[in-house]
């Protein structure tokens, strides 16, 4: 039986051109590497499933690349290049924060930065979920995260910044993530699914895309799950079911009711949407949502905020 890989995965970028909603990002990044202006450690924060760690192992594998392209990014025939592709590259060292806490873990680090790189330029350590540090790891890292080795990089991932103390914050370039728009999101699924020849309906992309809540990730699982479900055509009703989200003639059918001072219908649509297994305050939530989207598209001005 053929191993299945999910579309998150399968469908990671693997430049920085096809990195999604960060263009200033790796715009910067690309134009630190074009200037040989690198910092010896950069500080990558942002909500979970924005590109974080993968903007982490493209940087990377990019500044390894022994033929980068004049776009600035890495050529994927290199012996650098494909060692890292096959997941075994000596540069490139990825830790988890989270299980990689303590002093010793940290002493360990600190020792393996002393020893050079055996083939490439740097020696890169990605370590991800870096604020479960512990107080005594972070001030051990310290003095190596400041004046490191000419070859060594170290890029931290964190989705919490506020629990990085200051003085790690101080000795890093920090880049802030931003959620993935919805639009991004719907057109990266458009893709994904013409790659997979699956049917998606705009409507159906856009529910996955809102559901996601900016997190490519997300929409991707979402999409996965969907698949299994309703095969290879994928229609608005059907993700609306799966996902039990609330169907937006719902809103306009009570929005019209209140305007008619129907309001006898409007309990007895509130009624249905209760029996259909929704909570009242998630029914709240949407309403408050769609009267708000109906007063913003109600000036050609305001329309841009939808």
């Amino acid at each position: 039986m053929e191993n299945f890989i999910v579309s998150a995965r399968k469908y990671r970028p693997q430049t920085f051109a096809t990195v999604v909603g960060q263009k200033s990002i790796t715009n910067t990044l690309k134009n630190a590497i074009k200037n040989k202006q690198l910092a010896q450690a950069f500080l990558f924060c942002g909500p979970r499933g924005v590109g974080k760690t993968t903007c982490a192992r493209i940087l990377a594998k990019t500044i390894n690349c022994e033929r980068l392209s004049p776009a600035i990014e890495a050529c994927d025939q290199c012996p650098s290049c494909v060692s890292f592709n096959q997941n075994a590259s000596f540069n490139i060292y990825e830790l988890d924060g989270a299980s990689n806490n303590s002093v010793d873990d940290i002493r360990t680090l600190v020792d393996q930065v002393r020893i050079p790189p055996q083939m490439g330029n740097y020696k890169v350590y990605i370590i991800d979920e870096v604020h479960m540090l512990s107080a005594a790891a972070f001030n051990a890292f310290l003095k190596t995260l400041e004046e490191p080795p000419s070859y060594a990089k170290f890029i931290l991932a964190t989705t919490e910044k506020h629990k990085i103390i200051p003085t790690i914050l101080s000795r890093c370039q920090i880049f802030d993530f931003k959620r993935i728009t919805v639009d991004d999101i719907a057109s990266h699924l458009q893709f994904v699914a013409e790659k997979e020849n699956i049917t998606i309906d705009d409507n159906a992309r856009h529910v996955i895309a809102r559901k996601a809540d900016g997190a490519m990730r997300d929409a991707l699982s979402i999409f996965d799950q969907l698949v299994s479900f309703a095969g290879d055509s994928l229609i608005y009703e059907t993700v609306l079911e799966n996902l039990n989200v609330l169907d937006y003639e719902y809103f306009f059918k009570i929005t019209d009711q209140i305007l008619q001072g129907d309001t006898a219908g409007t309990l007895l649509t509130i009624n249905e949407i209760i029996d259909k297994g929704f909570e009242g305050q998630h029914f709240l939530i949407g309403f408050g949502e769609h009267l708000r989207n109906m007063l913003v598209c109600k000036d050609p001005s305001t329309v841009k905020l939808l």
